[in-house]
Parts: structure tokens; sequence; C-alpha cells
């Protein structure tokens, strides 16, 4: 069958796309091939899971009522919505600069930056991704960047926080932050550097979580040489690390906060750039060059009033928290189960990565394996990982079933421990 639409990422006469058409908690449904196991919240944004009523309910809600805006619109569902990030975000936090999504909001939040102190350099990590328009994917450290550049002036990279292969050649034992102190001489010595942009957690490039003292290192370098710092929320945020939003495992207050995906779980088009009074107040009597017809949709903005809400009702940040510990375990059995082949297992709440060594062959089956057991999950050839990010709604049960999934397709690829496969 030929499609009357491009398919993104892929060589289009090797698309296969998947046939949606419904779900259910941690489940989505197909016309073609029935029921599967979502562990990838489809694209990292199904926090709330699948079928969730109420959200429909309150974008049916909101269309009855206002579907139409402009930028410069005030209406109830933006205001309530900004007022509730900034309460999510913590103390200082006063202004919301709404969004179509996640890349727009790093962009949005690099316009920021360049606007309040008027450096265009940017300092992000090489194995991080940051969004897909132009200026977003030249943050990006992954194999992504390379076919669209020349991108952005003034994005500029760093090492990363990448523990079980420190690029400073270190172990645990003798580690002094080195991947931090880098980050602060390289803002050091390049000079006239605009704002830092990280991930809390690495998420599509590996999983990589940070020392607890990572990020109050890069916080202190950012504050020494008039950086602003810009958390990148957009995977990690609204509970998929057991907390609102992943910088706050760390007790750093960053000066811009970006978020999309989980903020309406996928049920509307909506990101944003959340700012604290530091680098608001330059807007009081400064121009904000920036926005977008479409900005804080009406649908949007009701899709995530209602999303915030699952969350809290149903205790699914909480939850992502509890079932760490079952995630990890699961991850870590399979680094024991094939020792040289299962190398690393890493992840924070309902985000984990198991790095594995296989051949191009072996890749292909782990993903065909998968496929034939309808378990939609992240196999990162690139990043050598298999990554699970399943919907916060999730159950021990279910999760059990997924790991489950995960050990019997590397036994059909390794062949299972002790049998002479």
């Amino acid at each position: 069958m030929t499609h009357p639409y491009f398919f993104t990422w892929s060589k289009q006469a090797d698309a296969h796309p998947i046939a949606l058409v419904g779900g259910e908690g941690c489940w989505f449904d197909t016309a073609d091939t029935g029921r599967w196991l979502d562990l990838g919240s489809l694209t990292f944004q199904v926090n709330a899971g699948h079928g969730e009523r109420r959200i429909v309910e309150a974008i049916k809600a909101q269309a009855d009522q206002l579907c139409l805006s402009m930028p410069s619109a005030d209406f109830p569902a933006k205001r309530a919505l900004a007022e509730r990030l900034l309460e999510i975000a913590g103390e200082g936090y006063t202004k919301v600069f709404f969004t179509l999504g996640g890349s727009e909001a790093n962009e949005n939040a690099i316009k920021i930056a360049r606007l309040v102190t008027g450096r265009y350099k940017v300092v992000s990590r090489f194995r991080s991704y940051h969004g897909a328009t132009l200026g977003a994917i030249s943050l990006s450290g992954d194999y992504r960047r390379g076919p669209i550049e020349p991108g952005i002036i003034g994005a500029l990279r760093v090492m990363d926080c990448y523990c079980d292969r420190c690029p400073f050649g270190k172990v645990l034992e003798s580690c002094n932050r080195e991947c931090a102190s880098n980050l602060g001489e390289v803002l050091r010595l390049e000079g006239g550097v605009g704002a830092v942009i990280l991930e809390p957690v690495v998420g599509a490039n590996g999983v990589l979580v940070p020392p607890d003292d990572y990020w109050p290192r890069v916080r202190e370098a950012c504050d020494a040489n008039g950086a602003l710092l810009i958390a990148d929320e957009v995977l990690t945020g609204f509970g998929r690390t057991g907390r609102w939003f992943g910088h706050q495992h760390f007790d750093v207050k960053p000066d811009m906060i970006t978020v999309a995906k989980g903020l309406t779980g996928g049920y509307g088009t909506l990101g944003g750039v959340i700012v604290h009074e530091r680098v608001a107040r330059h807007f009081d009597h400064n121009v904000l060059y920036a926005g977008l017809t479409a900005y804080a949709h009406p649908l949007g903005c009701a899709a995530a009033l209602a999303t915030l809400e699952v969350y809290e009702t149903d205790g699914m940040i909480d939850n992502a928290a509890a079932l760490e510990p079952q995630l990890l375990g699961g991850l870590h059995g399979l680094v024991n189960r094939y020792p040289g082949k299962a190398l690393f297992a890493r992840g924070k709440g309902l985000l984990g990565a198991v790095e594995i060594d296989a051949t191009d062959a072996e890749w292909a089956a782990i993903a065909a394996g998968f496929k034939a057991r309808r378990v939609h999950i992240f196999v990162k050839k690139q990043s050598q990982c298999i990554i699970l990010a399943p919907p916060l709604c999730i159950d021990e049960a279910t999760l059990q079933i997924g790991l489950d999934h995960v050990t019997q397709v590397l036994d059909e690829v390794w062949g299972q421990p002790g049998s002479g496969s």
C-alpha cells in the first residue's frame, strides 16, 4: 500500500506503519495485528495511558465552549494551566511561554536566552536529543544531526555524564565529576555562552542517569560564567522519573524548564517554557520576539489540565517511583543472565535501559522478536540500548509481563543460559 503522506525518520520505501485504532491503559489496538503492549508510551508521551476518557471529555467540553484563539488572547484554560505549571515547578517561576511541542519549546528557550543575555552560544552534550526543528537538532548530539548540517551558529557540545562508559576514563571510586568540571572549563574558555541545555536524565540516547551532585555543579558553572541553565524536560517531565520533573531529583532550579509530551499525555499538541522570575522580568520592559498562530491552543490547554489532574488523582507519579525497583531489578537481571552481551542497566522511575553488545543480525532479530510478540519497545541500535518507558498507569503484573517479554526475546537471540544453545 502506498500512502499520500511522509513517514518520519524513515526511508519511505521501508516504512511499515502501525495502523492504530485505539487502546486502553498500557495497551494499544491496531487494525491489522490486534492489541500491543506499549512499553514505549508510543513516543514517550502517553504517560496517562491509552483511552483515558477523562481527558477526552475535557477536550470535548473545551471544543463546545471555545475552540479558536489567537496568541494574544486570554481564556480560562490557558490561565489555569499556566498557574498549575508554575505551582508544579515551584517557588521562583512566574511565567509560561506556550508552544506547539517540545522542539519548539527548546527553540524558544534558546531565543529567550539570547534576548536576555545578548549571547548567542549554547552548550549541550554529545549524547543528547533536543528536537527535530533546525535549531533544536543543531543542539542535539546524536546521529540525526549530521544529515541536516549546517545548523544554527553557536551550537557547542561537551562530553556526557556517562558513568558506565566514562569519557574521561574514570571509575566511580576515582571520579571527581570531570564531566561537570569540563563543562565549566568550556564555558570559561569559550566565553560568551548564553545558555546550557541538558536533559536531567538523557532519554532516547541511552537513559544516562547522573550522580546526585552533577546538576548542582552544572548550576554553579553556569552561575560563574553568566550562562542560563535550561532543563529539557520534554521526555522526563510529568512523572516519567518518579517526580513531576527530572531535575527535582537533584535539588536544582534551572532558569527555564521546557515541557511537552507528558504535558498532555499525547492527547493534545502543546509544549511550553516555564521561566524563572530572574529571566522573566527582562521582558517587563523588553519585547519578547516569539509566538506562533496556534500558541496555547484551547484544546491543548484543556487536554493538559485534565492530564495533570489524572496524574494526581490516580497517583501515577508515585506509581512510577514505586515501580522503579521492579523495573531496574528486571533490567539488572538481564545483565546477570547474559554476561558479556547485556552490559549495563540503568534508569529512573519508569524510564529504564539495558545496554547490550549485539551484531547487526542480532539487533534485527531482537526488533523482529518484539514485533512478533506485539510489544512496542525502543530497540536503539545507535545507542546500543533497549529502552522501556511504559505508561505511568502500568501495574506490577503488567510490568512483569513486559520484562518477561524482554527476557524471552533475548533468549531466542542468544539462547537460554545453560541450555547449550
